[in-house]
């Protein structure tokens, strides 16, 4: 199959550069967060030394906290190592143009550690995100197997800029829908001078699109891009909302992707689908009988595996104070963790059959890092086959109204002390990983715990 409009190989490139279509290269990759951080470079100098050798950055990016300020207490960075730099190894496979911006190509990296002496063997960045994922990639692949993924990432969308919403201490913004439009196409058209820049832009940047629609809150929305193999998903998914916040920002209105952006507002979710396949046939298709569902047995374990361990690795799900505020009963998230068939109050939703059957887990947020979701996605169902672990019961029913079904982990705080105290996640992340991201989301509940919000000052002010 060719590769879609707007992927580049190297000569491609090269090309483009010499005929003055392209002038600056972006080298990027993702923070903790899922942030794209990175520089740009002139194209003849990426290609005169940076595609050969890439470049740095510095070491402090994977341990700053969201004001980019360097948190002690890091082993991989910190001011006694005196904050070095990466190497930054672009990968070509994700070379593309980023059509949404002028004369310009992107390409994600890898990262490595800058050792010396100088001949000595570069050591991948364990504790990266992409890493992380490419590491679950590798122990399918050495089983001969492929995952293919595909993440729907909502998000609400505002008249005001990011500025003017800043200047607002995001508070009395204007949404871009005045009433609910869950597939409604007139409350859509209203809004398609952005979203079909959105879709053109990624069509125009090697991400293959599916459809956008309406979502249930006020000015929410859904823009859905192509399956594909899980690594590339992730790729796509951290460029589609770079594309998409910078649209917005160049258009002088604004997109979150905040897990939940008001008490009153449908939470904003990026589910995963998920499928495993060897020799061009998906394995998760079978003749086994489980409840109504035709299936494999593997796919019965992988989903065994799966809802097991989410407790243990919540947090790459749900990474914020905020996530947690997303799972309520009603409101189209998942409070419990269950699997059933084409059920939208599930964690675990059963859809398609035969060639097309595949697990859509319902819990990530659209504020997850997808590298860290869909690693914690793999690891925990390779477990479930492994270990042969049976799922639940296929439940009918109210899932919201099931209070003998166990529960999401309420908080971000819970489920911290889980994914730290958890043997399955030292083993498949390593214990450097699992330490360096346990601090991580300590940093986050700290910072939270220190802060007075708006709703304190409203309760207690002259009440108490």
């Amino acid at each position: 199959m060719p590769n879609p409009i707007g992927m580049l190989t190297l000569a491609d490139l090269t090309q483009k550069i010499q005929s003055g279509e392209i002038d600056t290269v972006i080298l990027a990759f993702t923070d903790a967060y899922g942030r794209m951080v990175g520089k740009r470079l002139d194209a003849d100098f990426f290609l005169e030394e940076a595609a050969e050798h890439g470049t740095h950055a510095c070491t402090y990016l994977l341990t700053v906290d969201m004001e980019m300020e360097p948190v002690p207490g890091y082993h991989l960075a910190n001011w006694q190592n005196g904050y070095g730099d990466f190497h930054m190894v672009p990968d070509f496979s994700t070379l593309r143009i980023a059509s949404w911006l002028p004369k310009t190509a992107l390409v994600l990296c890898d990262l490595e550690e800058d050792t010396k002496p100088k001949d000595h063997p570069l050591r991948i960045v364990a504790e990266s995100p992409r890493a992380i994922l490419k590491r679950q990639v590798e122990r399918l692949t050495q089983s001969g197997l492929t995952a293919m993924a595909a993440s729907e990432l909502e998000y609400y969308l505002f008249k005001n800029s990011y500025r003017d919403a800043a200047a607002k201490a995001y508070g009395g913004l204007t949404p871009a829908g005045w009433y609910l439009e869950d597939y409604h196409l007139l409350q859509g058209s209203r809004n398609e001078n952005y979203h079909g820049a959105a879709r053109r832009h990624l069509r125009l940047s090697g991400i293959l699109v599916e459809s956008s629609k309406g979502e249930w809150g006020l000015g929410q929305h859904e823009l859905n891009v192509r399956y594909s193999d899980i690594l590339t998903m992730a790729d796509r998914h951290v460029i589609f909302k770079q594309c998409l916040k910078e649209v917005a920002d160049q258009m002088e209105v604004s997109v979150s992707f905040m897990a939940k952006i008001g008490a009153d507002q449908a939470g904003s979710s990026s589910h995963i689908h998920l499928s495993l396949w060897k020799d061009g046939q998906n394995l998760f298709s079978g003749n086994e009988q489980w409840g109504n569902v035709l299936c494999s047995n593997l796919f019965r374990w992988f989903i065994g595996g799966w809802i097991h361990h989410v407790p243990e690795v919540m947090v790459f799900y749900a990474p914020t104070v905020n996530s947690y505020k997303r799972y309520r009963a009603g409101s189209w998230a998942p409070t419990r963790l269950a699997v059933s068939v084409d059920n939208r109050a599930a964690g675990f939703r059963i859809v398609g059959k035969g060639q097309s059957l595949r697990v859509e887990c319902r819990i990530p947020g659209a504020d997850c890092n997808p590298y860290l979701a869909f690693a914690a996605a793999l690891a925990s169902g390779m477990d479930g086959i492994a270990n042969k672990i049976e799922p639940p019961a296929i439940f009918n029913g109210d899932i919201y109204a099931a209070q003998d079904l166990p529960s999401v982990p309420a908080n971000l705080r819970d489920a911290v002390s889980i994914f730290g105290k958890s043997a399955f996640t030292k083993e498949s992340f390593g214990e450097a990983v699992v330490a360096h991201y346990l601090h991580f989301y300590e940093t986050e509940q700290d910072a939270y715990d220190k802060a007075v919000t708006d709703w304190e000052r409203q309760r207690y002010f002259e009440r108490i």
